[in-house]
């Protein structure tokens, strides 16, 4: 339970009241108060205290200890997308602040409940991650936490390579109703007992209930490309039965937390939009007026030529309510080529808030600055082009073409700017090699990043891995046979070789 003071308990209280007044609508929220090296620890593990062990922690939460013992960073809250969700308060935070952060969680809640995107995720993932955890540990006493470690690491070097947008898409056909074996040719199959999604890999365990769960599939050629890459080697590759076990829980957790990547400017500018109005409007006593202005400055505080996603996010929403407000949209606003009189344009439409509620429900990252970053906004924002004179090393505007800062916005936020990479063949030249193709946006691969795929890749696969991509334009086939990588220019995207254009031992 929460261990709240109780007069945060009656502050807790009253921003639940005001937010629930405001037509917000979240789960309940149970905040607890930690010290700042617990906080760290929590942050390290993603926020979930139960999580696996692994090094990397470790090294997260040294991070994050020394940033704030040197005055770098300092955590102010953490909230968990879960239902109860979590959401941690540091003890040594001041009063403002403290009424500041859980006005603050109660914007988050109320966007994990409802944004589309967060529909499917998990909402028990705090006992989910528990029990990730102790399996995890068990498989390490049973094969050794070094050998669990290692494979862990090549598992997390590929955790991207999933389909964020496979939940809420068929992409595979439904399996035929009859079996496409006889039934006395089937595998002996133990009986399912009936389990809740989250503890069906506990109770009903691939050994038990598949005796054929370590044998591999018959290779054959992929019928379509598919960029859920983690699935595929779940299906496919030579993995011994903990491994796949283990690349499941993995899989699962890159896929909860995928919509936290895809919403990050939304999520925080909603959570900043409703703290700023309860407190300005509300909770603020005059006594705290200049302690909550500096933290909510330094909360927005962007530096030219870089995106805050707090300021960004908070300000797109006030933009979509004072355009809606004043009703700025339709087809005649959108026909006005006069400035002035769209800066000017007001019809009283009144319908801000209904907007925004909709903006939150709908609309991911990529689409919501799509949709609303418009050239008033960027001129209202300064969203310019910036660069470093080299006479006097002062950063000035370079270009005042707002349409080159949103594409690199959203090429930045479009599959968090990570490549997409799919499996093209799983039987390349029939030799049993796996064969990926890159979707090349003029954008080349980086070589390092590439090789340490392929090399995670081939460990799992253990056959040779390649992949299909471009470099300035030109076809390529980067290929990693477990012991060298080879750069080849290929003719056409079946992946015929023309020349070695370079080589690089592993």
């Amino acid at each position: 339970m929460a261990n709240l003071t109780p007069e945060l308990a009656r502050y807790r209280d009253e921003a639940r009241e005001l937010a629930a007044g405001y037509g917000l609508d979240f789960y309940e929220v149970i905040f607890e108060l930690v010290d700042y090296d617990e906080l760290n620890m929590i942050a390290a593990y993603g926020g979930f205290p139960t999580r696996y062990p692994h090094w990397r922690f470790g090294m997260e939460y040294e991070q994050l200890s020394k940033s704030y013992a040197y005055g770098l960073s300092k955590i102010y809250e953490l909230v968990i997308n879960n239902d109860p969700c979590y959401a941690y308060l540091m003890r040594s935070n001041s009063l403002t602040d403290q009424k500041l952060v859980m006005a603050h969680v109660y914007g988050h809640c109320d966007f994990f409940k409802n944004n589309m995107w967060f529909a499917k995720t998990p909402r028990k993932m705090m006992d989910i991650m528990a029990n990730h955890g102790t399996a995890i540990r068990r498989y390490m006493d049973r094969f050794g936490q070094s050998t669990v470690e290692d494979f862990i690491d090549q598992v997390n070097s590929i955790d991207n390579l999933i389909d964020i947008y496979s939940p809420f898409i068929q992409r595979e056909p439904k399996p035929p109703s009859r079996p496409l074996i006889e039934e006395d040719e089937q595998p002996p199959r133990a009986h399912r007992i009936p389990a809740s999604e989250y503890m069906d890999r506990y109770i009903n365990p691939r050994s038990r209930v598949d005796q054929a769960a370590t044998v591999r599939p018959p290779v054959r050629q992929s019928s379509e490309p598919t960029r859920d890459v983690l699935k595929f080697l779940l299906e496919k590759a030579p993995l011994d039965t903990w491994q796949q076990d283990v690349m499941a829980m993995l899989r699962d957790e890159a896929y909860y937390f995928a919509p936290q990547g895809m919403t990050k400017i939304m999520n925080e500018g909603w959570a900043v939009f409703w703290h700023s109005r309860i407190m300005t409007h509300h909770m603020l006593d005059a006594s705290e007026v200049v302690n909550y202005a500096d933290a909510h400055a330094g909360t927005l505080f962007t530096q030219p030529g870089q995106i805050n996603p707090y300021k960004m996010g908070v300000e797109l929403f006030r933009h979509i309510e004072h355009r809606w407000d004043r009703g700025q949209f339709g087809i005649e606003y959108q026909r006005c080529d006069d400035a002035r009189l769209r800066r000017e344009w007001n019809t009283e439409a009144g319908r801000g808030k209904e907007k925004v509620f909709e903006v939150r429900r709908i609309y991911n990252d990529v689409s919501f600055i799509d949709e609303f970053v418009t050239p008033e906004f960027a001129e209202d924002q300064k969203l310019y082009v910036y660069g470093v004179d080299q006479a006097t090393g002062q950063l000035e505007i370079v270009d005042r073409d707002y349409t080159k800062v949103k594409k690199g916005l959203l090429d930045a936020l479009t599959n968090f700017g990570n490549p997409i990479i799919r499996v093209a063949d799983d039987n390349y030249r029939n030799r049993g090699e796996l064969y990926l193709r890159h979707e090349w946006v003029a954008r080349d691969l980086e070589f390092e990043a590439a090789l340490r795929t392929l090399r995670s890749l081939y460990a799992m696969w253990k056959r040779p891995v390649h992949i299909e991509t471009r470099e300035g334009g030109h076809p390529r086939l980067l290929s990693f046979d477990g012991t060298d990588a080879v750069m080849k220019e290929v003719s056409s995207s079946t992946g015929n070789d023309v020349e070695v254009v370079g080589s690089d031992a592993s």
